[in-house]
Formats: structure tokens, sequence, C-alpha cells
């Protein structure tokens, strides 16, 4: 896990210095506080900062082949790295590091762009080709790490965060109407596009080639599944099987590292069963866990029955309301995109206590909802495809109130709350979005505090429209269930819990997450799985639990799914609000900016004040606002004076 950063002259001679990459790589210090590196000619720039985890001595980038004809920058790792030297030595090369990077300069001599699918990895790379004056972006094939891009003029910006860019664009970054409207529906932006206009992403599993003025874009992997009716011809003991060895090759890859490495335990099932298979690899494993002041929120119950069942050596943070109000900013910072939840900031402090114990590397559990469907909008869209069979019941809909244990639905009006909720969508039974329909539209709910110049730059703009050009032309022949699977992956997945929850909050305090779920060839294996056997009648992620099951209490591999949450509104009502809040929120600012009507923020802001409950829309909203404005004075007014 590093930072880079670079120029390319697309059309002569590079008018950028080696000061002027320092400068843009210093914005990334705590990416890679272990040192910096350079490489310039008359055609690129590359810089880069290193955390230093695999070859402390020999791994400085960038890295470069035996002739010094291609060089690379690059953040994150090539777990099968080891395999690879021996098959690249073995085809002649010569390598002069033991770092996992310099594969990548070699397998690009000998595969040219489909190096890429040699490598089981998370990564974004930057290679030049100088004999061909090519440069080459690459991101992961799920998106754990994160690569920009911007143009200036003839010149190519590229680095692994928006705010490399800040000491040398000609003018500030502003906050795009279009991307700000599809955060408000998503909770992220869609395709390439980022929060800040005419600055874009990588997608993942995204390769970008630029030769001069000519740029290239190819998906070199994506999600698939099998198509709807094809038959599954696999018993259950030889899933649960395989399961267990491709998950513990998994973690056994990724424990490749020479600096500690530990583990985040939450105590839901995903991370207690990697813990668990990580276990008898690391004698005296550190695990580091999160808990918070209210009850309803806090797992801390969980986590000690796990930590005393596998005999951990552990690590707890309690997190305090307040202390979540008075990071929140630094976290936005991070992040460079609006949240609508404060859930990243526990997320930051938590990498701050491993950073504090000497870690530099942890194993987290991110993905295997997502790849075994284990999150309720899954189950929601199993209950509603029933519902849609026949839209009159009475009785269908009521299934849904089994899905939230935690939420008061016995009363007598829970039955409209969910007919009213639910029921969205439910003539859309055949959209790849079905399931998610009414999650989309109870966060546009937010857009109601956009102001009246806003909305009128939005009449035009239609963000599901735009999610729907991203899908591949396969996803109609799929399972609603597998396509459920795959909107989230596009969606809350990458745009959301691998960048603002994960990268950017461990990276705040150089630490590397490691996510052996989301291991390219767990997904596909777990992507031919029948759907069945990953939500068996509405238990979900069925496939894994039964391979764990013996392998942790069983209170743990049974316990109902419990999301991670942290307080949010709530946060900014204990003991005040920091100043910055309030002058954020102030009246004449909500103005200054144009995104939101300054009254009926300030209504908002009164009822947060005030202490009274806040609904699920209204702490979307509250946070939603206040992480716009940060951004807005964080990127925007103050760039101005850079």
């Amino acid at each position: 896990m590093c930072g880079l950063a670079g120029i390319y002259s697309k059309v002569g001679q590079l008018p950028y210095s080696e000061e002027h990459l320092a400068e843009m790589i210093k914005q990334l210090h705590h990416r890679g506080p272990d040192g910096y590196g350079f490489y310039t000619d008359e055609r690129i720039g590359l810089s880069h900062s290193r955390l230093s985890i695999i070859d402390l001595e020999g791994g400085k980038q960038p890295i470069h082949n035996e002739d010094q004809s291609v060089w690379v920058v690059f953040n994150g790792e090539i777990f099968n790295y080891k395999e690879l030297r021996q098959h690249l030595e073995a085809l002649g090369h010569q390598f002069y590091t033991h770092s996992d990077t310099e594969t990548i300069v070699h397998l690009y001599e000998q595969y040219g762009d489909n190096f890429v699918d040699h490598l089981n990895g998370q990564f974004a790379i930057a290679l030049w080709d100088k004999p061909k004056n090519r440069l080459v972006l690459v991101r992961d094939r799920v998106g754990i790490h994160p690569l920009f891009y911007t143009e200036q003029g003839d010149q190519l910006l590229f680095a692994s965060e928006t705010k490399a860019f800040l000491p040398i664009l000609n003018n500030p970054p502003q906050i795009d109407p279009k991307s700000l409207d599809q955060v408000m529906t998503f909770w992220s932006t869609v395709g390439a596009r980022t929060i800040f206009s005419d600055i874009f992403q990588v997608r993942p599993g995204e390769m970008l080639v630029f030769e001069g003025a000519k740029k290239q874009s190819r998906r070199y992997w994506d999600w698939g599944f099998p198509e709807k009716g094809e038959a599954f011809n696999r018993s259950k003991a030889d899933l649960i099987e395989e399961l267990r060895i491709r998950l513990t090759s998994a973690i056994e890859i990724r424990l490749r590292a020479d600096v500690p490495v530990g583990a985040y335990l939450s105590g839901g099932l995903d991370s207690s069963a990697l813990t668990a298979l990580t276990k008898p690899m690391i004698e005296n494993l550190n695990t580091f866990s999160i808990g918070f002041q209210d009850e309803q929120l806090d797992e801390g119950e969980y986590q000690n029955e796990v930590i005393e069942f596998l005999k951990t050596q552990h690590s707890y943070l309690l997190c305090q309301n307040d202390q979540i109000a008075e990071n929140f900013n630094k976290a936005v910072w991070h992040a460079e995109s609006p949240i609508l939840r404060t859930a990243p900031t526990p997320m930051m402090m938590l990498s701050n206590m491993v950073r504090d114990k000497q870690y530099k590397v942890v194993l987290t559990g991110e993905g295997a909802d997502e790849i075994f469907g284990g999150y309720d909008i899954f189950k929601e869209g199993k209950i509603r495809q029933f519902w849609a069979r026949n839209p009159a019941s009475k009785f269908r809909p009521l299934l849904l109130k089994r899905l939230y244990p935690y939420l008061n639905l016995s009363n007598s009006g829970s039955g409209a709350f969910l007919q009213g909720f639910f029921g969205q969508g439910l003539d859309q039974k055949n959209s790849p979005f079905f399931s998610h329909i009414p999650r989309w539209l109870t966060t546009s709910g937010c857009k109601q505090f956009f102001s009246d110049d806003l909305k009128e730059q939005l009449k035009d703009s239609d963000p599901i429209a735009e999610f729907k050009a991203e899908m591949p032309d396969a996803i109609d022949s799929w399972d609603y269930f597998n396509q459920a699977q795959y909107v989230e992956a596009k969606s809350l997945l990458s745009g959301y819990l691998l960048c603002s929850q994960g990268d950017r909050m461990l990276m705040a305090n150089s630490v590397e997450g490691r996510f052996p779920f989301l291991d390219h060839n767990m997904i596909e294996f777990a992507n031919s799985i029948d759907p069945r056997m990953k939500m068996h009648v509405l238990n979900e992620k069925y496939i894994l639990k039964q391979a764990m099951s013996g392998k942790l209490p069983a209170s743990i591999v049974k316990r109902f799914k419990q999301p991670y949450r942290a307080p949010d509104a709530a946060a900014f009502q204990a003991g005040g609000c920091p100043s910055y809040v309030k002058e954020l929120l102030a009246e004449n600012e909500i103005a200054d900016s144009g995104f939101f009507h300054p009254k009926k923020v300030q209504m908002l802001v009164k009822k947060v004040e005030s202490g009274r409950p806040t609904s699920y829309k209204d702490n979307m909203a509250f946070v939603g606002i206040l992480s716009t404005q940060l951004l807005h004075n964080q990127f925007t007014k103050k760039s101005n004076n850079l």
C-alpha cells in the first residue's frame, strides 16, 4: 500500500520538474510515510510515496526492467509475486530487487497489456513504456485501490488521490452537480465519474492506455454469473470443501509480508471466519475491534466470544460520540467524497489504533456479503419478488417483518410502512435494479434539501439511466439474485465500502487492508454457486455458515446479520456540535456554496441540535449536507489559496 502521482505530456516536452512531482506526492504522505521516489524524462514524471511491507530495503519505487525502458509506480500488493518471479526467471528475465513490484515490468515485457491477467492482487498501477511513449493505467478487479486522472492542457495528471492534483491545477476542483445527484441516489458516483468535474477514476477492472493524444480503454475483468435456469450440479459437500480450500488459500497468500499482519474482528461471521482460518497460520494473532456507547450498535459481546474461543491477542477501541464529530472533517478530507453516514470515521480511528500498535497490515472481511448474499437487501429482493407475483396480497409483505428484529415493526402502522417503503418499484420485477429501487428512492429523499438552482441544473439528470449504461448486456440473462449482487458490487462495494470506508480510512493512518473474500478466484467460485445455496430460504450466506460450522461458536455462525453502523446525527448532539459544523451549516455558508436550500437546512440543523429523534432520511441528509459542505470548503475554497 503506497501512493503514486505523475504527469504525462501527450504532446512535446514535459513542462514540469521533479519539484512539481514532489509537491504532488507530499499530499499523499499518509499513504507512504517511509520515503519518496521519482523518475522523469522528456515525456513523463513519476513519483511514489512508500509504505514498506515487502522487500523493506530494496523495494523503492519507481521500479524498472533490465534496460530501463519500462518503469512502474504501484500502489498495493501482488500476492502471487513469488510464483510469478520463478516463472519469469525461467523465461530469462533478470531481477534486481526482491519486491512484488518488479514482477509487473517483466510481465509487461513478456505479455504486453495481458500482464494484468496474471496478477493476483489489489493494485493501482502506472506503467511507462518509454520507447513507445505509452502510459498504462490499471486498477484492480474490484476497486480496492483508487486511481484518478485529469487533463490540463496537453498534460495528463494521475494519482492515488485527487488531492495530489491541488498543487498544480490551474483552477480549484469544482463539485459536479450530476455527480452529487448520483451520490444522493447510490451513495457513490457511477462509472468513471468522481464528485469533482473533469476529474475521473479508472474503473475497477479497467485498463487505460495513453499514446500521445490517443486514449484507449478496455475492461479486462468483470463479475460474471451463469444464465438464469442453468443447472447447478455440485453437491453441498463439494461446495463446502472447495470454499474452505479457496478461502484458506486466499488468506495464506495475503499473509506474505515482511512486517506483522493482524486482523479486524467485528464479531460478525465474515471477520470471525477469517480470524478462525488465520489463527493456525499465526499463533499469536493480533485482532482489532471497535465498539460504541449505544448498545444497539455495539458488538462487543460477540467480539469477546470469538476472542475467548480463538484465543487471539486483542485490542479494543470504544468510540465516543463526540470523537466521531471531532474527527468527521478529517474523514471527509481523506474520503474525497460526500458520505451519507458517519461510519467511515470510527474506521479511521480504528486504523489509528492499529498503527499505534505497530501494525501496517490487517486482514478484513469486506466482500463476503456481496459474494455470498449476506445483506438484507438480498432478502428483501427475494421477498419482494414473491410479493410481486401477487402485488395485491396483504400477507406477503408481512414476511418483511422477519428481516429486522432490531426495528419496531410490531405496531399497527407497520403494515402501511412495509407497503409504502418496500412496495416501491414492485411493478419493475424484471428490472436488474428491482432489488435496489426502494433504497435508492429513500436515499433520494436527501434531494429535497437541494437548492432551487441545483434542481434546475439537474432537471434533465437521470442517475439510474447513467447507471444502466454501465451494466453489461448479459445482466438481463442472470437470476434476479445475481443481478442484485452485481448492482451491489458496482455501487456500494466499489463506490463506498472499499474507498470511503475502506482504503481511505486505512491509509489515513498508513495501514494496508487485505481482503481475502475479494480474491478474484474466490469471487469467480462464489459466482458459480446456485443462489439457493447462498440464501437458503431466508438464511443468508448459507454455504459460508455451513463451511464454518464447528470452527466458530454456534452462536456466531447462526447470529442474525447485524450491519456495521455508527451514530450519525446523534454524534453531533452530545455536548454540542464542534465549531466547524456550525460554521459550515450556517445559513450564509449554505447559500454561498449553492448546493442546498438555506432555510430547509436550518430547520434540519435545529432538529439535530435539539436532540429530538431523527429519522433514517434525516440522518442521511444531515451527514450528506455536512460532508458536501466540508468538501467544498476543503477542496474548492481553500485550494484557491494554494
